[in-house]
């Protein structure tokens, strides 16, 4: 399934917004226009869906409660709403199932999160709508959704496994590197790689070193005197790690492991990986720092390549202010959400009609619409 649609109303940046998505959407804004935080609605919906741990109150206490996540021009309206389209198709006119969250504070007494509406539809039907007169009688029914309770999401079961199977991919390399000696608490659903290897180790060892064989592959037309990669375990510890080969006058003299390798080379492993591990919705966020220019260009048509020899293809939203990225010929200006900051929340929109027309002239999106995402007065930053 796609996402097809996104609704949003009082969500961080967003007063409201409706927007089209396809199979691969491309965020470009300014920074702080809200890009992170668009891709974080499917977080959310990942973290609401967990029937153990998670359900929509923890969901919202992990972001700082309902007055961080409510849109500051919210004025009289304290509702969140967030409504998903889902489809087979990004074209299909009518959408296959339809999800619909609103919730807000009680608004008296222990001021607690309750929801104000939820609905699922299938197709035409409509087979949830809260509040019931059930939940009116007893409020504690609405601290939680139905999508976070296996017993009642049984008739959309498949929207829930969706939303709870959702991947969002920001490698940091120092945390890879140096775990060990950072230490620390690692963050639930580990959005930073910090047990990248460990999820590794975790493949059977055929799928493990045909995974590798491609990323491999990759590596020797990216990395300069790249030769080979393979997974290794430490024999004292059974720690898993990655090891590589490069040309060296010495036989054997030039492997290196996974906290020697470049900040690019663990980026784009981590990248490539994550593209041949699963199905599911993948957010990618600045899939860009650390890569080459030559490298960033290409990364539209890896994502494309990878789908086409999956057997299911697999959603991805992207977000980048990288002009490498965006004069690659190959994204299709139908998935381009321009986000723009104003005195009212962001507005998000696709292109118009003469920036489409630009795209088919020729035009890349690095042309057409990153100039119209640069602060006015970014110029005034070498006279500070």
């Amino acid at each position: 399934m796609l996402v097809t649609r996104l609704k949003l109303k009082n969500w961080r940046n967003f007063r409201e917004a409706d927007v089209p998505m396809r199979e691969r959407t491309y965020l470009v804004g300014a920074n702080a226009s809200g890009k992170s935080n668009f891709l974080d609605v499917f977080r959310f919906l990942r973290d609401v869906s967990k029937p153990a741990g998670g359900g929509l109150q923890k969901a919202v206490d992990d972001r700082g409660g309902i007055t961080k996540l409510r849109c500051l021009h919210a004025r009289r309206d304290p509702e969140v709403r967030i409504e998903v389209h889902l489809s087979d198709s990004a074209d299909d006119p009518t959408p296959d199932w339809r999800y619909v969250l609103g919730f807000k504070a009680e608004g008296k007494g222990a001021q607690r999160l309750l929801v104000s509406e939820e609905q699922v539809w299938r197709a035409d039907k409509r087979i949830l709508s809260r509040p019931r007169p059930e939940d009116e009688s007893d409020l504690r029914r609405l601290t939680q959704t139905h999508l976070e309770q296996i017993q009642t999401n049984g008739e959309f079961r498949e929207v829930a496994d969706f939303f709870g199977d959702v991947t969002y991919l920001h490698l940091v390399p120092q945390l890879l590197k140096f775990g060990d000696r950072i230490g620390g608490n690692r963050l639930e659903n580990d959005p930073f790689g910090q047990g990248f290897l460990e999820r590794i180790a975790k493949c059977t060892e055929k799928t493990r070193d045909a995974r590798l064989k491609k990323i491999e592959k990759a590596l020797s037309l990216a990395v300069p005197k790249f030769k080979h990669l393979k997974f290794a375990q430490d024999e004292s510890t059974g720690r898993p790690h990655l090891e590589a080969l490069y040309e060296h006058h010495r036989p054997n003299a030039g492997w290196q492991r996974e906290d020697q390798f470049s900040d690019g080379t663990l980026r784009l492993i981590g990248l490539l990986w994550t593209l041949l591990d699963g199905d599911s919705l993948l957010l990618l966020e600045e899939p860009e720092l650390s890569l080459n220019n030559a490298i960033v260009e290409q990364v539209p048509r890896m994502i494309q390549q990878v789908q086409r020899s999956a057997k299911r293809r697999r959603q991805t939203v992207i977000s980048s202010h990288s002009e490498a990225m965006m004069s690659n010929p190959g994204i299709d200006g139908r998935g381009v959400l321009i986000l723009e900051p104003g005195t009212e929340g962001t507005h998000i929109r696709t292109l118009d009609e003469f920036e489409s027309s630009s795209l088919k002239a020729g035009l890349s999106v690095a042309e057409v619409v990153l100039p119209k995402t640069r602060p006015q007065t970014a110029e005034q930053l070498g006279l500070w």
